[in-house]
């Protein structure tokens, strides 16, 4: 048998090779144009769902709940399913009052949405004017009004959450009995908190900080109790003119230029929770707590 010697692949001629080579370099260079396309593409749409986030409408006006439930004007950016629960669905700004509750026994959930207003005197954020009941404000940003919040012969109302900044007075109680204040931040306003011619209200938990007349002011009021609030900073930590039988402990007094400022009233009012519940802190207290402690 003839061997024959293993056929060999011819090898191309030069011309033959450069347009190999050629072709080979635009298929990589498209490669990498297509692969760069793609990353454009990739960071166009992320750039896209980043920038279109929508911001939170403002709407300019006053608001209304009305007694039947309705709210007035219905363009307003508060929304209910039960006209038992409210919720602001985006910010207000006013000249005037912000939101006025008209209708008992609801919820008024802010959401972290701000009420804002101009400053105008006597304009308030939220107002529960003449005999509102059971009615809870939470979680609302509210900002320079006049008052903050204001409740005008209301009780068993709750008042909760809040940040309350640039007002005249944080939060205003008139003829109103029997009202929850509680876990609020009440900061930078003229007084925090004014008591008139209140009883039996609870005051507690909240952060009162900074206010440049008075942090928690009592006048005319009895029987109200304030307890284990943050009370720093303030111009008086709590002014009580002619008012009684108040009960004040678990309050942390911080660095208040007057600690308490009373009235020459005549009034008792009660600064301890009798043993072992006990009083209060007071910053410039310097002498020695005989019975804190265990026992």
């Amino acid at each position: 048998m003839i061997r024959r010697p293993p056929r060999s692949t011819p090898k191309p001629s030069s011309a033959a090779s450069d347009v190999y080579k050629r072709q080979g370099e635009r298929i990589g260079l498209l490669s990498k144009t297509v692969s760069g396309l793609v990353l454009i593409l990739i960071l166009t749409g992320m750039l896209t769902l980043a920038f279109n986030i929508q911001p939170v409408k403002t709407w300019t006006g006053t608001v209304y709940i009305r007694a039947d439930g309705s709210i007035d004007p219905p363009d307003a950016p508060i929304s209910t399913l039960d006209n038992i629960t409210y919720t602001l669905t985006g910010n207000i700004i006013s000249d005037g009052d912000g939101i006025v509750v008209e209708r008992d026994n609801i919820v008024l959930d802010g959401a972290c949405r701000t009420v804002q207003g101009t400053g105008a005197l006597n304009s308030k954020g939220i107002a529960l004017l003449w005999e509102r009941s059971n009615v809870t404000i939470k979680k609302v940003e509210i900002k320079a009004f006049y008052y903050g919040i204001y409740l005008s012969s209301s009780s068993t109302n709750t008042i909760s959450e809040n940040n309350i900044t640039n007002t005249y007075s944080g939060v205003w109680l008139d003829s109103s009995n029997n009202n929850t204040i509680s876990g609020n931040n009440i900061a930078n306003n003229s007084q925090a908190v004014f008591v008139e011619t209140c009883n039996n209200n609870t005051i507690s938990r909240n952060n009162i900080l900074s206010n440049y007349e008075r942090g928690i002011a009592l006048d005319l009021s009895w029987n109200n109790t304030i307890s284990g609030n943050n009370i720093a900073n303030n111009s008086r930590g709590v002014w009580l003119g002619w008012s009684g039988e108040n009960k004040f402990y678990h309050n942390n007094f911080i660095e208040n230029v007057q600690q308490v400022h009373i009235e020459e009233s005549g009034y008792a009012n009660f600064w301890d929770d009798g043993y072992p519940s006990g009083g209060n802190y007071w910053s410039d207290y310097t002498g020695n707590d005989t019975y804190s402690g265990p026992y």
